[in-house]
């Protein structure tokens, strides 16, 4: 009695696994930080369809001294596009509809990865699609890339306390950034480059800063604590913002606070460097206090879009502990 009551349920377990479905198995997606593999056909690539897609794709990177394009741009032509062409992590595939549709799909063929599925019956019609919807399709892949590249970082997180012991905030950056200035209100982090270096700057200000103009406010304030604490190669120099570049403004929020985040081109006063930036002025109401998080680039000669992009992600990453 008790085998045949083992065996019915043997049979019962294995039939549910039957029933269960199956894990689909998806390959790692390949590609750098904002890459996009755009595909079409040839003819459509040389033609309008191709030149409305580059245009859409390579507006400049907000901030920087010079324009580089927000995306990389990867052609692959439909009829090759097999294989490991569709590992590829960012994807704007083009095709003939009889009805108009634009459609996003996360992780259709590998992961992570986002596709962009864009149909028409023709190539007027695809274009309409793709301008239509073409803030969407930036924000998404600007959303997606961030947490790939905070993925990323977290594999060799810097185990530092200096903004947490000082200002009670935590940061998610890479080991390779280490303490350059530590002092009472302001805290100061570098990552070595080849020819320059990345950095990271923290401090705090009274709640009752940002009365008048905002938009003037800030770059004096920037300009005031460069003055104290950045200083410059020489004698009496130290950054501050650069006004022949006006720079960008926002009211955003973060980690669910209010805040004005500022992109733009600082330089040094009585010297010759120069660099973007990107601030977040954050208020924090339960401490009384402005918490002001900067990450600066100087990079001579060498593109910056990454770099930026890369800091951008670390800031956004701050929690308030």
């Amino acid at each position: 009695m008790k085998n045949i009551v083992l065996f019915g349920f043997l049979l019962l377990f294995y039939a549910c696994k039957e029933n269960q479905p199956k894990t689909r198995y998806l390959p790692e997606s390949s590609g750098n930080i904002n890459d996009i593999t755009v595909v079409m056909s040839e003819k459509s690539w040389n033609g309008f369809l191709g030149h409305k897609t580059r245009i859409l794709l390579s507006e400049p990177y907000q901030g920087l001294p010079f324009d580089e394009p927000e995306f990389s741009i990867k052609f692959i032509p439909e009829k090759v596009f097999t294989g490991f062409t569709r590992n590829s992590r960012n994807i704007i595939w083009f095709s003939k509809d009889s009805i108009g549709n634009f459609m996003l799909s996360e992780n259709l063929m590998a992961k992570p990865q986002l596709v962009a599925k864009i149909g028409g019956e023709d190539e007027e019609v695809q274009a309409f699609y793709l301008e239509e919807n073409i803030a969407l399709l930036k924000a998404t892949i600007t959303e997606i890339e961030q947490t790939e590249k905070l993925r990323r970082i977290k594999k060799s997180p810097s185990k530092d306390k200096e903004l947490l012991d000082r200002f009670n905030i935590k940061i998610t950056y890479p080991t390779a950034y280490k303490t350059f200035k530590d002092t009472v209100n302001f805290t100061w982090i570098q990552k070595p480059l080849q020819k320059g270096h990345m950095n990271l700057i923290a401090y705090t200000l009274p709640l009752n800063t940002f009365k008048g103009n905002i938009k003037k406010r800030i770059p004096a304030v920037r300009d005031s604590i460069g003055k104290v604490h950045v200083p410059g190669r020489l004698p009496g120099s130290y950054m501050i913002t650069e006004r022949a570049y006006r720079p960008y403004f926002y009211k955003t929020s973060i980690n669910g606070k209010m805040a004005y985040l500022t992109k733009g081109t600082w330089e040094v006063a009585n010297d010759f460097m120069a660099g973007p930036f990107v601030n977040y002025m954050i208020k924090d109401t339960l401490k009384k206090r402005w918490m002001v998080i900067e990450g600066f680039t100087f990079a001579p000669s060498a593109s910056k879009r990454d770099y930026m992009f890369e800091l951008n992600t670390i800031l956004s990453s701050i929690k308030f502990k």
